[in-house]
This record gives C-alpha cells, sequence and structure tokens, in this order.
C-alpha cells in the first residue's frame, strides 16, 4: 500500500467539493439584530440546563452518588433559581430533558406557572451524534410531546444535549416546527441557520461555552476537571458579556445549571448580573422565545 493510499482520508487530502459540503452543512445566515423593544441598548437572555438525574444516565452510567449529585439541581438548585429570577421580575428558559420531567412532573409545572419558558432538551440528556436520523426525530418529538403534556405548554425552542448536533439535527428542527435552536455559536447575536446553503427558517440563539457557568465550576473525578474561577470571577466574565452586548447593541446569551449555580456560594452570580441589569435600566431581559420571535421579524 503506498503512502497516498494511507493518506487517502487525511484532510489535506479532501477535495474542494467535500471540505465546501461539510462546512455548508450547517451555516450562519443573515444576522437578525433589530431595535429592541422599549429603546433598550441590549437583550438578556438567561437559560438554565435540568439536566439533574439525565446528565449522568445519557451517557449510559447511573453512578448513585452521582445521581444524587443531579438531585441537588433539583431540590435546591432550582428553587434558589426560582428566587433569584422572581426577586427581579426576570422571565428565564427552561431547557429540559422529557426524562427530567418524568421524574418529578412538579419541578417544570412549577417553573412555566412562574411564567418562565421551557424548552426541548432531548429525550434522556442523549448525545444526538449517537443517533441515526429517524432516532433523532423520534427524540424530538417524543420529548416535545412529553414535556408540553406534562406543562401545557407546547416547547417551540431546542437546545442540543451537551451542544452535541448530528448532520441532521437541524433540519429535523426546522421540520419539526420549531422557532428556533440554540446549540450553535456562530455568532454573539441571532442569526438565521443555513442548511446546505439554504435558509431554514429557523432562528438561532447562540450559545458559547465561555458563557456557560460548568466551564468554570464543574467538577468532575473522570474525566479529571477542576474548577477554574471563582464566582466572583465568574461573575466578573458574565457581567463583561452584559455590558459587551450593551455597547455593541446585541445579546447576551447566558446558560447555567441547577446542579452547578445552585449553590450558597454560587448563586450570588445570577443575583450579580441581574441587579447588574436592572441598574443599567437599558436591558432588555426576556426568554429566549420572546427574543426568537423578535428577531425572527427580520426575516419576514
Amino acid at each position: 500500500m503506498s503512502a497516498h493510499d494511507t493518506q487517502a482520508d487525511s484532510p489535506y487530502h479532501w477535495p474542494e467539493a467535500h471540505w465546501r459540503a461539510r462546512v455548508n452543512t450547517v451555516r450562519a445566515g443573515r444576522r437578525l439584530c433589530p431595535p429592541w423593544p422599549g429603546g433598550a441598548r441590549a437583550a438578556l437572555a438567561l437559560s438554565f440546563d435540568c439536566d439533574h438525574e439525565t446528565f449522568e444516565m445519557g451517557g449510559g452510567r447511573s453512578a448513585v452518588g452521582r445521581l444524587a449529585w443531579g438531585e441537588y439541581g433539583r431540590r435546591r438548585g432550582v428553587p434558589r433559581i426560582l428566587d433569584t429570577l422572581e426577586r427581579h421580575a426576570a422571565p428565564a428558559s427552561f431547557f429540559i430533558p422529557a426524562v427530567s420531567a418524568l421524574i418529578d412532573p412538579s419541578e417544570p409545572r412549577r417553573i412555566a406557572a412562574a411564567g418562565h419558558e421551557i424548552g426541548v432538551h432531548g429525550w434522556i440528556h442523549e448525545v444526538n451524534g449517537t443517533l441515526t436520523p429517524e432516532e433523532e426525530a423520534a427524540s424530538l418529538a417524543r420529548s416535545r410531546d412529553t414535556l408540553e403534556e406534562i406543562t401545557g405548554q407546547r416547547p417551540v425552542g431546542h437546545r442540543a444535549a451537551h451542544w452535541d448536533l448530528s448532520d441532521a439535527t437541524i433540519r429535523l428542527v426546522a421540520e419539526a416546527g420549531f422557532l428556533y435552536d440554540s446549540s450553535m455559536m456562530a455568532d454573539d447575536d441571532p442569526y438565521e441557520l443555513m442548511t446546505d446553503g439554504t435558509p431554514t427558517g429557523l432562528v438561532e440563539l447562540p450559545v458559547d461555552w465561555h458563557r456557560d457557568d460548568a466551564v468554570y465550576l464543574l467538577y468532575n473525578r473522570t474525566p479529571p476537571t477542576r474548577p477554574t474561577l471563582t464566582p466572583e470571577q465568574v461573575g466578573d466574565v458574565f457581567v463583561a458579556e452584559l455590558d459587551g452586548a450593551r455597547s455593541e447593541g446585541g445579546l447576551c446569551q447566558l446558560v447555567m445549571h441547577p446542579f452547578v449555580i445552585g449553590y450558597r456560594s454560587r448563586i450570588g452570580i445570577l443575583d450579580r448580573v441581574l441587579r447588574h441589569a436592572r441598574e443599567t435600566g437599558d436591558v432588555w431581559i426576556a426568554t429566549h422565545e420572546q427574543i426568537a420571535r423578535h428577531a425572527a421579524q427580520e426575516m419576514t
């Protein structure tokens, strides 16, 4: 076998048609950032991924101690988050795996009753890249139907578990009639999603690792990860992101997890961000759905 044969699948040997097709599978289209309501300088979208026990189970594991860690997010984290949001009259979006909702249906009902949005976050926090397109479509449908049955609120937003997307994810989300996705990272501000060069009609409210509490505060034995910043430093990052959005007239989107931010020493991060947003007097705090509907006006 020649050296050329052994290297045929290496990126260096990819023909242009191949690498262009890979890049265009999912791509950012138009930036969707109309003036914010009420003359606000920026929009703030707070989101909470209620993985709870499915953070462990979605990876095919069921260690008792780690399931208890997820349960902490349910028992202590979510109540503290809801109390903080209520103090600041701040609406938010909660992305919930369907199995997490089924374990304790009273939680998503309580979240919805408080005026917050419920979004799809997989069936059991599974990795989309391990599913066939047919399995992924079925997961979307039954996850959405389960959340609607429990809460009475039909989800219009999708966030892939682990932010892991297959080649088919965005197409399937669009075909299922969702308003928006919040799993991609091509911008700071909302944009229209494209698949194979064609507009999907889906709004993307982009995420990013540096706007995620778990990146800075998560502890794991395997793989070994340790907190890298103090709660005060994480607050600095989040506030700086909000101020950057204010200076540019854009969106500040944050991702938090009840079993990460919900501790007594950490919930102050959320309180600090909300206090800062309220003190400026020029930030529109809204759910992802509200922001996506506002951004979608630029697609009509």
